[in-house]
């Protein structure tokens, strides 16, 4: 229902409302630039102009970043109120002119049916083009149209359907118009625990985790905006694909992250074979690397000679071992540990010396040579400290102690294992049960250099943990800085001690006191430290030990049990939600079940829901799917479809001549939509080569109109046109094929062709 004069009494309500978004931008703007302006002289001045800067900037980003489609419905109560629903709330003075979408007064916009209409009798869906309404669909849901109507499974079935069958741009768009009620649900579920998300493909469940974000940082902002939100996707081309859709919903404080990028300063993306990252993803892994450290904390298997300045110092075995037992007895970390054995192999080494130089030349044994008293020693603790530091800054003395136990770094430590198969072999050996095979430890072996694979990140962070860091000289320079401030701060309050206190003219016993009568040193000195204007997101990217508010996971159900074990300790809370499907893992050793992952962590105290719509695969398509897999792996139950695109899925056989001249055909029958070619990692080279049009590499750009891609690659993703190359060597091409040839056919939402190569 789109006539003229309803079209321009919404046209004038909106009015009114973007007229505000510009009041409201304008008087950010005004602040923004004040900021700036703003003197620093300083620190503490320095420190509140770059935090308002900050928070003024982002302000204004949100704004523009819902210019387009601020307002997208309007709920008209039976009581006679109207709301309009938008992706942020815009208030005048106490009345709301927009309710956001996440606000509770908003819920009957996605939940309302005639059966059940919360105080709703119409909804409205309101479709704009910049600021101009162009398109409204109105529900009536009154009690006379519920008895014809019946509880109807879909909400703002024309708008749903408008935006499933629009084509694609290569990036993810929010569905805050378009919100079915069991997505709802999940979307405003509490935060607390850890809740699944179980969905087939085309349910939303990308879509849903994005919204959660938004929604829990509007709903509780004051709790997760100082810890932040850690969104995880399983790569680079997926979280450029998603990456719009949170702006777009005015949150721009999440951190976006592969599993690859869960470990400061690095960004692993090397590629490896899968039996090589399903050994590293292993929980054995942990041991495997508390070996590893172990073995680097060593005592000399014969005796050393160690020459100091021509003198020859002896170590051996028994010098070391309890100096390399107390410092494991500790409890310490191994480098926080590292300087107990230190001092235990320096005092050795120093006694040796004081023997030698303390001695007193003119001592006459008056029992006889073979008595046991001992020659007497002329030097004092002082002298033997002097010892111990010169011992302690010696070249040889430190290379020596360095190959016994030495300050090892997480990439360090995994360097050496991989390139050595000795250290390797020792590690698995723990136990009595190797803990890997020769074979698998062989897989491990590689020579150093070439970066960092997905499945290292997980072993660098266990590695850290097992490490830790030797800090005294981090705590020293602080203890420096505070004391720096507190003196800082203790000559302004010196000079200001002694000014005059201004007293008020209308009573004499009153006065304004100076700084030094209200403030003391340390006061002063905290308030003078800078402050950080970082973002949480900004300060977690940067921090391995940050501790995040909620972390929300897609494509839960390929990581390993080393990188659960990673994510666990980012979140202590166990605030998670963990979206998935258990039938689409491609990974090896992939869990058989979502309990599988979590009884480690929470037992069975966790939330299930699922999704059980799918709204991107048409029904040709899902039927489709459906008989070629009902041999293959018939526990895979694909969701049920709403929809149909009114094409069959087409199949082909023949010569890369004759696929080349499908997929053109395809590609010039696309419109303004995006194609995708899904085929095996072998397949890549030839197909890119024979196919120019086709944008590829390991994070190809999916605004392109055509892309290849691997199965890999095209998880999460959405086309409006897909073509599966050799369906059969996907499905063989790995023990859990069956799920990646599932992916790659419910990727399109419009056609999908599969095409078997014949041999050359």
């Amino acid at each position: 229902m789109s006539s003229l004069s309803t079209l321009a009494e919404e046209q004038s309500h909106l009015s009114v409302i973007y007229g505000r978004l510009d009041e409201l931008r304008a008087q950010v703007r005004d602040r923004l630039a004040e900021a700036r302006r703003r003197g620093g002289g300083t620190p503490e001045a320095r420190s509140q102009r770059d935090a308002a800067v900050h928070a003024h900037a982002d302000r204004l980003a949100r704004y523009d970043a819902v210019e387009h489609g601020l307002c997208f419905g309007r709920l008209d109560m039976r009581d006679g109120e109207r709301l309009h629903i938008g992706r942020i709330g815009i208030h005048d003075t106490d009345r709301p002119l927009l309710l956001d979408w996440r606000a509770p007064a908003a819920r009957p916009f996605y939940v309302a049916t005639a059966v059940t209409p919360h105080g709703v009798t119409l909804r409205r869906h309101i479709r704009t083009r910049g600021r101009a309404v162009v398109e409204l669909d109105d529900e009536i849901l009154d009690l006379d149209a519920a008895a014809t109507a019946g509880d109807r499974t879909l909400t703002g079935e024309a708008a749903l359907l408008s935006a499933l069958t629009a084509g694609r741009t290569g990036r993810m768009r929010d569905i805050v118009e378009t919100i079915q009620a069991e997505q709802d649900r999940v979307i405003r579920a509490e935060p607390g625990g850890v809740l699944v998300v179980q969905g087939g493909p085309g349910t939303g469940k990308t879509a849903v985790a994005l919204h959660r974000a938004a929604y829990l940082l509007y709903t509780y902002r004051e709790q997760l905006s100082a810890r932040g939100v850690l969104i995880v996707g399983p790569n680079a081309t997926f979280l450029r694909y998603i990456s719009q859709v949170l702006p777009s919903l005015a949150e721009t404080g999440v951190l976006l992250a592969t599993p690859g990028d869960l470990y400061p300063g690095i960004t692993a993306r090397r590629s490896e074979p899968a039996p090589v990252a399903e050994i590293k993803g292993r929980a054995v892994m942990v041991e495997f690397l508390a070996a590893a450290v172990r073995d680097r904390q060593r005592v000399p298997a014969e005796p050393w000679e160690i020459d100091v300045d021509g003198h020859p110092l002896r170590l051996t075995a028994a010098d070391c071992e309890p100096s390399r037992d107390r410092a494991r007895a500790s409890g310490l970390r191994h480098n926080a540990a590292r300087p107990i054995f230190v001092t235990g192999v320096l005092d050795v080494l120093a006694a040796q010396v004081a023997d030698r130089i303390g001695a007193d030349p003119f001592w006459d044994d008056p029992l006889g040579a073979d008595d046991a008293l001992a020659t007497p020693n002329l030097l004092d603790e002082s002298d033997r400290a002097d010892i111990r530091a010169d011992l302690a800054a010696n070249p040889v003395v430190r290379a020596a102690i360095d190959e016994l136990w030495p300050q090892l770094t997480p990439a360090g430590l995994l360097t050496d294992l991989y390139a050595a198969r000795t250290a390797l072999a020792r590690a698995a050996r723990t136990g009595a049960t190797p803990l890997l095979t020769a074979a698998e430890c062989e897989l491990l072996h590689r020579a150093p250099g070439g970066g960092w694979s997905p499945a290292d990140v997980p072993l660098l962070d266990e590695a850290a943990e097992l490490l830790g860091e030797d800090d005294r000289a981090a705590r020293a320079a602080a203890a420096r800085e505070r004391a720096r401030r507190l003196a800082y701060a203790q000559g302004v309050l010196d000079i200001t001690a002694g000014s005059k206190s201004y007293e008020l003219e209308d009573d004499d016993e009153a006065a304004i006191p100076n700084i030094a009568d209200v403030m003391e040193a340390d006061m002063l000195a905290e308030r003078l430290a800078e402050r950080e204007v970082r973002s949480a997101a900004e300060r977690a990217a940067t921090d391995r030990e940050w501790v995040f508010g909620h972390v929300i996971v897609d494509e839960a159900q390929e990581l390993s049990p080393m990188a659960w074990r990673l994510l666990m300790r980012r979140c202590p809370s166990r605030s998670m939600t963990l979206v998935g499907d258990l039938a689409q893992t491609g990974a090896l050793g992939a869990p058989s079940s979502w309990s599988q992952v979590l009884s480690p962590y929470v037992a069975e105290r966790w939330r299930l829901a699922e999704l059980t719509v799918s709204y991107r695969t048409p029904a040709e398509i899902m039927e489709y799917t459906r008989r070629l897999l009902s041999t293959a792996d018939p526990a895979i139950v694909p969701p049920q479809p709403v929809r149909s695109a009114g094409v069959e899925p087409w199949e082909a056989t023949g010569a890369l001549s004759e696929l080349v001249a499908r997929v053109t055909y395809e590609i010039d029958a696309l419109g303004d939509g995006r194609l995708a070619v899904i085929a095996p990692a072998g397949r890549q080279a030839a197909l890119a080569a024979a196919l120019p049009a086709l944008t590829t590499g390991p994070s190809p750009d999916l605004e392109d109109r055509a892309v290849l891609l691997t199965v890999a690659q095209a998880k999460g993703l959405e086309f409006d046109t897909v073509v599966v190359v050799d369906p059969e060597r996907v499905r063989t091409g790995s023990p859990r094929g069956a799920n990646d040839l599932y992916v790659a056919l419910t990727r399109p939402t419009r056609r999908l062709g599969v095409f078997t190569l014949l041999p050359d």
